[in-house]
C-alpha cells in the first residue's frame, strides 16, 4: 500500500537509464498499441467490518463485500484499492496493498472481505484518522483491486520467489508470499524485512504463522536497524555491503526465479542497482515504492481552477469515460495535467494519489502527444501501448484525445 502511501512504481524491469529518464526528466509518449483489456475501477461503498490493531502506529481494516460487488473485489495478491473519504470537508483519497492471500475469505463468486494495512505517517490526516476514528460499522467508499505488482511465473512449481520489504512495504509482499507458497508445493519464497526495531515489525504473529505453515519453504529474516539481534548481519541499516551479504549468504540470487521489492524510494533503488549489477535480469524484477509526506500533496478532487482568456493559446483535451465522451480546452500557459483539466468538466474522473504512483488515472492516449512528468506505475509494454498517467500528462500537441475505458 501500504502506508498513507502514496504508491509509487511498479512493474518489472524498468532499465536504469529508462527509469531515469521517466523519474528526472520527461517522457514523450504517443500513439501506439492495440486496445487494451484492464477495466476501469470504480468506487463502491463499503462497511467496516473490524478495525485491528498491528503496531503502536498500524491498524488493519476489514471491510465487508456485499454480494452483489463481490465480482468487482477479484484481486491478485500484490494489488491495491483506494480509499475515498471527506474531512473537514475536503475530499482525501489514499492507496493501500490488500494484505492477505487472494483466495482468503473467497467463494468462487469473489472474495466476501478484504483487508488493508493503514500506518500512521506523521502529520498524515487520513492516517491519523483511520487509526483514531475509524470504527467497524463505519461506511467507506472503496476502489475496486487494481495494480500489477503480481507475479507473473506462469509455472509456480519449483519457484524460488524473493521478496524485499521495509516498514509497511510488508503489505503486498505478505499477500504474494502467502500465496505463492499455498498455489504450489514446490514453490519457495525468501523474505527479508526490515524495520527500526521489533515493536515496528507490522503482521508478526501473521508472518511467524506463515513460517510454521511452510518451515522448510518460507525463509523469513527480520533485519533491525536499530535493535541488536543475534546475528550481526541482521542488525543495523541496509546500505550496500550488508545488503550484498544477505543475498550471497540468505536469499542466493541465482536460484530466485522472480523478485518483489517494496519500500521507500532508498531502499527499492539500492536493491535494483545492487541486484543489476551482480547480473539479475531487470525483467525479473518488480518493485513498488511508497512515500510518506502526506501533508505536502495536492487533493485535486474538483480540478485546480483554470481561467481561460480571450484568444490565449489552448490545448484541445477530449476525454472518453464510460462510454460518454467530454472536451475541454487547457491554456498552454497554465502547463495544465490531462487530470486536472478532465476534472473541471467530469468530477467522476478516477484518480487516487495525483501523484504518478498509483496508476488509478491511466487511460490510453489515443490522439496527438504528451510529456509525462513522473511515472512510477506503467510498465514498458504499456507505454508502448500508448497508456499514459493522466495526472502527470501535459498536451505537447494542439489536441489531445485519451480513452479511460479501455
Amino acid at each position: 500500500m501500504e502506508p498513507d502511501a502514496l504508491r509509487q512504481a511498479q512493474g518489472p524491469g524498468k532499465p536504469d537509464q529508462e527509469n531515469q529518464r521517466i523519474a528526472e526528466t520527461l517522457l514523450t509518449t504517443s500513439v501506439g498499441g492495440p486496445r487494451g483489456s484492464r477495466h476501469r475501477a470504480r468506487f463502491h461503498t463499503l462497511r467496516v467490518a473490524a478495525v485491528r490493531p498491528l503496531t503502536d502506529a498500524a491498524v488493519e481494516v476489514t471491510f465487508a463485500i456485499p454480494e452483489e460487488v463481490r465480482g468487482e473485489f477479484d484481486y491478485l495478491a500484490g494489488q491495491h484499492v483506494a480509499l475515498r473519504t471527506v474531512l473537514d470537508g475536503q475530499e482525501l483519497r489514499r492507496s493501500y496493498s490488500l494484505c492477505r492471500a487472494e483466495d482468503a475469505g473467497g467463494g468462487g463468486d469473489g472474495p466476501r472481505t478484504i483487508s488493508v494495512a493503514i500506518k500512521r505517517d506523521q502529520g498524515g490526516r487520513f492516517s491519523t484518522w483511520a487509526q483514531t476514528e475509524l470504527r467497524a460499522g463505519d461506511q467507506l467508499d472503496v476502489m475496486s483491486p487494481q495494480g500489477t505488482f503480481t507475479s507473473k511465473l506462469a509455472d509456480l512449481d519449483g519457484s524460488h520467489v524473493a521478496g524485499i520489504a521495509a516498514g509497511s512495504g510488508i503489505t503486498p509482499l505478505m499477500a504474494l508470499a502467502a500465496t505463492v507458497l499455498a498455489r504450489s508445493a514446490t514453490s519457495r519464497f525468501t523474505l527479508v524485512y526490515t524495520n527500526r526495531s521489533s515493536l515496528d515489525v507490522m503482521f508478526l504473529d501473521e508472518l511467524s504463522d506463515l513460517k510454521d505453515r511452510y518451515p522448510t519453504r518460507l525463509a523469513l529474516h527480520h533485519v533491525l536497524s536499530r535493535e541488536q539481534r543475534t546475528a550481526p548481519l541482521l542488525s543495523g541499516r541496509i546500505d550496500e555491503p550488508r545488503l550484498r551479504r544477505i543475498l550471497d549468504e540468505l536469499v542466493l540470487p541465482d536460484t530466485v526465479d522472480e523478485w518483489f521489492l517494496c519500500g521507500p524510494f532508498e531502499l527499492v533503488q539500492l536493491c535494483r542497482d545492487t541486484l543489476a549489477d551482480i547480473g539479475i535480469d531487470p525483467a525479473h524484477v518488480r518493485y513498488e515504492l511508497f512515500t510518506t509526506g502526506e501533508g505536502e500533496r495536492a487533493e485535486p478532487s474538483a480540478g485546480r481552477p483554470v481561467v481561460v482568456a480571450p484568444d490565449e493559446p489552448v490545448r484541445r483535451i477530449e476525454f472518453t469515460l464510460d462510454g460518454q465522451s467530454q472536451a475541454v480546452d487547457s491554456p498552454v500557459a497554465a502547463h495544465e495535467s490531462i487530470l486536472n483539466a478532465a476534472l473541471r468538466v467530469r468530477p467522476d474522473v478516477p484518480f487516487a494519489c495525483a501523484g504518478g504512483v498509483c496508476g488509478t488515472c491511466r487511460a490510453r492516449l489515443l490522439e496527438g502527444s504528451v510529456t509525462m512528468t513522473e511515472n512510477y506505475a506503467l510498465e514498458p509494454e504499456e507505454l508502448e501501448r500508448g497508456y499514459v498517467l493522466t495526472c502527470q500528462s501535459h498536451p505537447t500537441t494542439d489536441t489531445v484525445v485519451v480513452d479511460y475505458d479501455v
